[in-house]
């Protein structure tokens, strides 16, 4: 055995094993994007070009968010429970997601679209929409416009019945869509599940 030689030796492999568990320090530390080709609803016929009224009265449409994540929620302003529940923990779950990553948070566009355009006009939409975050965006339109927005991202609704009191409800299915800056699907948010499940999703897809 070449004893001169162990001092090299040992220095080796000392230099590579600080080399190693710091490969895997940075490993635990890091989370590494999942690739869009394993979202759920990658290559899904969801969303697409629209035309509708935000609550300034001026003409939006779907190529305005070109280069933009967007979340997207479809509901209406005067359900009792559903619909703000979603969009608070919708809201929340991005306000986390900006505290956690700023820069990655500021490309993320949260738009509001009703299904309600009988009852919600642009300033109503525009009212209820400042309630949960500073950057939602609230969209309405005639009730072509709309029908044809909903028709588009997949989303179905009806108006329930009208009680002599005029205050009905709208039933609707509740989706939390998650779009890429190319407008295509990504995933849904699981509001049902939380803010923190919402920010969490965020993180998985948003790069």
């Amino acid at each position: 055995m070449n004893l001169h030689a162990m001092p090299h030796t040992f220095k080796y492999l000392r230099t590579a094993a600080i080399a190693a568990l710091s490969l895997a320090a940075a490993s635990c530390n890091s989370n590494p994007a999942t690739p869009l080709e394993q979202a759920p609803l990658y290559g899904a016929t969801i969303g697409g070009p629209f035309e509708l009224t935000n609550s300034a009265g001026e003409t939006v449409r779907w190529s305005d968010f070109a280069g933009q994540y967007r979340i997207v929620y479809f509901g209406f302003t005067y359900c009792p429970d559903i619909c703000p529940t979603d969009v608070q923990r919708m809201s929340q779950g991005l306000r986390q997601f900006e505290q956690e990553s700023p820069e990655l948070g500021a490309q993320i566009q949260p738009i509001f679209i009703t299904i309600d355009p009988e009852r919600d006009n642009p300033q109503v939409v525009g009212d209820f929409v400042d309630n949960f975050h500073p950057r939602l965006i609230g969209l309405t339109g005639t009730p072509e416009q709309v029908k044809s927005a909903a028709k588009t991202f997949a989303v179905t609704y009806s108006k329930g019945e009208v009680p002599e009191s005029g205050n009905y409800l709208m039933n609707h299915s509740a989706i939390t869509y998650l779009f890429g800056p190319d407008g295509q699907p990504i995933a849904t948010l699981p509001t049902d599940l939380g803010a923190e499940a919402v920010a969490e999703e965020l993180a998985k897809w948003v790069r």
